[in-house]
């Protein structure tokens, strides 16, 4: 993808705008972040931005304030946390447009942080008089939001037309480097492991997976769809009836890529302590919360002779023991692989993490519902406005 990169930028004494992603967590109140590191994951561009001789503005949106100010929404905890983390000040601007906040333009070397984007209503309109606004703020526009780059608003899409070079942050290079290397040309054998609750919520992933992929791997509720468009037994599990139809054309156009589950830990009821045990065929009245060891092996034979794989989705409830044993074991086998690994946020990131293999994935991406739209095959609105190369 060769889009302009932060790297081909001259910053020296020029103002730049860039677009991060700080929707952070915050407590009840909003005035304590309570994970950081979406802050941490832009510092390199941050920091490359200001070795580089620029002034910097930096703008995000922070959970969902419907168009106009909420106190619990600020991003003021945020400006100092990340004057914590640069080890300098952070002016936090009053609001993201407007004579205040034109006033507080920095000077190369220095910071400011605008409020909330999504106080304002037009921010997701996308509307070109806010775009204009904010363009005028800036002499070159970064984008290191790739969490917010599947959505058309005026500070990922609407101003670049309005600024002279619109450049992907280091970040964005990063998620973008990866998944292209992934899904484009990616190193075969190419494997895919496919988890989560529901199959209309990955249609377009598998679908697209399908064109490039040598195995996809499934686990998660969503398998159970597929068992019951073979007409296996799935007892109690999740079943989406309205896409069993989809999942036999699935099924027939993989052509014998897919995999399935051939055996499963099953239990009554979905509760932490409930009484487990492992099938291979599912009995009526118990339902399927994980994969289990004869898929473990199976799967991670897969994986181990994988020079790229690709996951998005948990194997079971992970969240609650014991139905979170397939997903870890699978997680250590992504790591032991040595394959190229590319990791969908969200679930995916939180098992990796819980299974105490992060260091060893190649790269777990910071946007899951981007993330997930890229491996569908999809243009990233955020992407395909950067200037090119």
């Amino acid at each position: 993808m060769s889009k302009l990169s932060i790297r081909d930028l001259d910053l020296k004494n020029k103002t730049v705008f860039m677009r991060v992603d700080f929707n952070v967590p915050l407590a009840p109140g909003g005035k304590e972040i309570t994970s950081d590191k979406r802050i941490r994951a832009s510092l390199p561009s941050i920091q490359y931005a200001l070795d580089h001789g620029a002034a910097l503005i930096l703008a995000s949106h922070l959970g969902r304030p419907k168009g106009k100010p909420n106190p619990e929404m600020s991003l003021k905890p945020v400006a100092v946390k990340l004057a914590e983390l640069l080890g300098k000040p952070v002016a936090m601007a009053p609001d993201c447009v407007g004579p205040q906040v034109e006033a507080m333009k920095p000077k190369p070397g220095e910071v400011l942080l605008l409020e909330n984007l999504r106080y304002h209503a037009e921010e997701e309109k996308n509307d070109p008089a806010f775009a204009k606004q904010l363009a005028s703020l800036c002499d070159v526009y970064v984008n290191d939001a790739f969490g917010s780059a599947h959505r058309a608003h005026a500070s990922t899409v609407g101003m670049i037309q309005f600024v002279k070079q619109a450049a992907a942050g280091l970040l964005m290079d990063t998620e973008l480097e990866y998944l292209t290397k992934a899904t484009k040309n990616p190193a075969r054998p190419c494997v895919a492991i496919l988890g989560g609750a529901k199959v209309s919520d990955k249609i377009e992933v598998i679908e697209n997976l399908m064109k490039f992929v040598d195995r996809l791997l499934i686990g998660g509720a969503m398998a159970y769809t597929f068992y019951r468009a073979q007409g296996q037994p799935v007892g109690k599990s999740l079943v989406e009836e309205d896409k069993i139809e989809l999942a036999k054309d699935l099924l027939a156009r993989a052509g014998g890529k897919v995999l399935l589950p051939v055996d499963h830990v099953v239990a009554s009821e979905l509760k932490a302590g409930a009484e487990a045990e492992t099938v291979e065929t599912i009995p009526e009245g118990k339902m399927a919360l994980d994969i289990g060891p004869k898929t473990v092996v199976l799967y991670s034979a897969e994986v181990a002779k994988a020079k790229t794989v690709i996951w998005n989705g948990p194997m079971g409830v992970f969240e609650m023991p014991p139905f979170d044993v397939g997903t870890v074991a699978l997680a250590k086998a992504v790591a032991s692989s040595g394959a190229v690994s590319v990791v969908g946020g969200g679930d995916s990131e939180k098992a990796i993490k819980s299974a105490g293999v992060a260091s060893k994935i190649s790269h777990i991406s910071t946007g899951g519902g981007a993330s997930l739209e890229f491996l569908s095959g999809i243009e990233l609105p955020g992407v395909a406005a950067l200037t090119e190369k």
